[in-house]
């Protein structure tokens, strides 16, 4: 059963999209209607949905100040009565953008985005556990260059404790809690690194498994991972991928 969040502040509005999403996916529960960034922000720190429609403006601020709080996972489809933020919205984690009034057909043809996105998702999963067991262990990268103070340098990938993005860049955290903006980014070191000892937790993070300290339950769908050097940002498992996370710690 599809867990769906409502992000909209007009209520004509977010009960129409209600009405036609139980109209067309029946068998999906509408989890919560929100109407401001701060209630969602709320709501999103420790509850989580399978899809979230999402208007962009809200009655206190815009919806994309959501993101620059809190590292969104779900997929997300904008409803809106602008045209000029779409460009901004697929830069978000965003499978389309509706303009409104939202009709039946429009959201239909969301849907099967989402379905798409969905089973891509899966396939793109399975591959990469595939890639995992099957790459030669001399494949991987043993170092990696980072930049500081206008110099580069290079150093042993065992000195690094977990990579992340942020804005438009990657950083890499080593062992002693120093940071670096790196060359390469969080895609091109999760594909290069072992995965018997870095995991993409997230888009955010790629941790090393000697930064683990503690995971625990963050909300009823999400796990939380404690890693040390302590991180800026909470490191979160999505509910996809609890399961694969943990047999990876556990092999």
């Amino acid at each position: 059963m599809e867990r769906i969040l409502i992000i909209e502040d007009e209520k004509l509005a977010s009960d129409k999209l209600s009405m036609l999403v139980q109209k067309i996916r029946p068998a999906a529960q509408i989890v919560n209607v929100l109407t401001t960034v701060e209630d969602s922000l709320k709501w999103l720190s420790v509850n989580e949905a399978d899809l979230i429609f999402m208007d962009i403006n809200l009655s206190d601020d815009i919806s994309f100040k959501i993101f620059e709080r809190f590292d969104v996972e779900t997929p997300i489809i904008f409803t809106t009565a602008y045209d000029q933020y779409a460009i901004k919205a697929f830069e978000q984690n965003s499978l389309d953008y509706i303009l409104k009034p939202v009709s039946e057909e429009d959201l239909t043809k969301s849907f099967a985005k989402y379905d798409k996105f969905h089973l891509s998702a899966k396939i793109s999963d399975k591959l990469k556990q595939l890639i995992d067991t099957y790459s030669p262990a001399n494949t991987y990268k043993s170092r990696v260059l980072i930049t500081y103070g206008g110099k580069s340098r290079s150093i042993d990938m065992n000195m690094v404790a977990y990579a992340y993005a942020f804005e438009k860049g990657t950083y890499i955290t080593i062992n002693d809690g120093s940071n670096f903006l790196a060359d390469d980014t969080l895609d091109d070191l999760e594909r290069s690194t072992d995965p018997s000892k870095f995991y993409r937790l997230s888009r955010k993070f790629l941790v090393n498994i000697s930064a683990i300290r503690e995971i625990h339950r963050y909300s009823n769908r999400r796990l939380k991972v404690d890693l040390y050097p302590v991180p800026k940002f909470e490191a979160l498992v999505p509910t996809e991928k609890i399961t694969h996370f943990k047999n990876w710690l556990n092999q």
